[in-house]
């Protein structure tokens, strides 16, 4: 089993792009979906791609 690495999705958000970061806190409420469904996507995007997690400390990896 693994956890996220906080480090890893901090990283990600802040490679989003700017509108993004930015619109997530815009007062239009489509905008901060449209914001909220890309920095959705890029994570996601981070995690399909691998070595987004971190292997939990309290759950040692296993040989195969």
């Amino acid at each position: 089993m693994e956890q996220i690495d906080t480090s890893r999705v901090a990283d990600t958000i802040l490679a989003a792009p700017g509108w993004a970061r930015l619109g997530i806190t815009a007062p239009a409420s489509h905008v901060r979906t449209d914001a909220a469904h890309e920095l959705a996507r890029v994570i996601v995007a981070a995690i399909e791609a691998g070595g987004f997690a971190a292997p939990a400390a309290e759950q040692p990896a296993l040989p195969l």
